[in-house]
């Protein structure tokens, strides 16, 4: 491929405001304890995405082997840096399959600080989906600082930064299947899938908006790139893509690799990739270019995926996994 001579396609990303979310995380007590609890959620909203740098990450993108590839190395995301960064591990109960029933009001209540009552009378449908508005969970979460339930109030913080940051849908809204995986618990993989699901959606249709959680997929390029301050200054006049462009295999910051080998997640039972359901629908990425990214040889050449990416009302086919 000419990349010199590739035409650049315009993508555009939603990105989540987190003015009212840093506020609340401001009033978080024990920050230390919150992180052990939810992850790193905290730092996460505090994400400075530089200007240039995922524009020029989605260019790359290869509908093919569903990685990203540059003149001189390949990159992906993969379950184990998302675990990482988010500091929430990937549990082995299953995760979000877009099959489960919405929870009811006497569920969310007996498994958040939120009232039968309360939820009852604002439960309501935005788009054809229903959820709560952010509003409603705001003034919750001030009302249990009011009170100094601080507990309850952290909890109701976590839930809207689910709905609002990992898990963006309709703004102002915290819809229903981002309270489904906030209630399960195991959120690494969703926000993996609608990572890919997103940026291959629009990579198909030439460009648009990429709707998932938009600085952590930031924070996971970042972390591949050099952290020379030569690199980062920009009065070199060199625009990003060109300086993303000049970098070989030598100046990426690659996994450390795993002294076990299987703790690796190179495929899912018989399936010979690694399937994933996020929020939009399904899709999966290459183990063998995993391998290569943690530092393991690959055993054999990648193949092209086996998954065509599925809408929402038909990713039922992988949910088997």
């Amino acid at each position: 491929m000419d990349y010199g001579r590739k035409r650049a396609r315009k993508y555009t990303f939603k990105i989540p405001q987190v003015e009212e979310l840093g506020k609340l995380g401001k009033l978080v007590v024990n920050p230390q304890a919150f992180k052990e609890k939810y992850g790193k959620l905290l730092p996460l909203l505090n994400t400075n995405m530089v200007d240039g740098i995922l524009p020029t990450l989605v260019q790359f993108y290869d509908p093919t082997y569903h990685c990203f590839t540059f003149p001189d190395y390949q990159l992906m995301p993969t379950l184990e840096e998302y675990s990482r960064l988010i500091g929430i591990p990937v549990y082995a109960q299953d995760p979000y399959s877009g099959l489960e029933k919405n929870p009811d009001d006497i569920i969310i209540a007996a498994t958040t600080p939120l009232n039968v009552v309360d939820i009852r009378t604002h439960m309501v449908s935005r788009g054809g989906i229903q959820g709560l508005p952010s509003k409603f969970l705001f003034d919750q979460a001030r009302y249990f600082v009011s009170i100094q339930d601080m507990s309850a109030f952290e909890e109701i913080l976590a839930l809207l930064i689910y709905g609002l940051f990992l898990f963006p849908n309709i703004n102002d809204f915290v819809d229903i299947n981002a309270i489904k995986i906030f209630l399960i618990g195991n959120p690494v993989p969703t926000l993996l899938a609608d990572a890919y699901h997103s940026v291959h959606s629009r990579n198909l249709q030439r460009g648009g908006l990429i709707t998932c959680c938009v600085p952590l997929l930031y924070e996971w390029f970042v972390s591949h790139l050099p952290k020379s301050s030569t690199f980062w200054n920009m009065r070199d006049g060199l625009y990003w893509s060109q300086k993303i462009m000049s970098l070989t295999h030598t100046d990426i910051e690659w996994c450390s690799p795993d002294n076990d080998e299987t703790k690796i997640i190179f495929s899912c039972g018989s399936f010979p990739n690694v399937p994933l359901i996020g929020t939009k629908g399904g899709i999966s990425y290459n183990p063998a270019l995993a391998r290569r990214q943690y530092g393991y040889p690959m055993k054999n050449i990648p193949s092209k995926s086996n998954w065509r990416v599925c809408s929402s009302r038909t990713s039922t086919i992988m949910a088997t996994c």
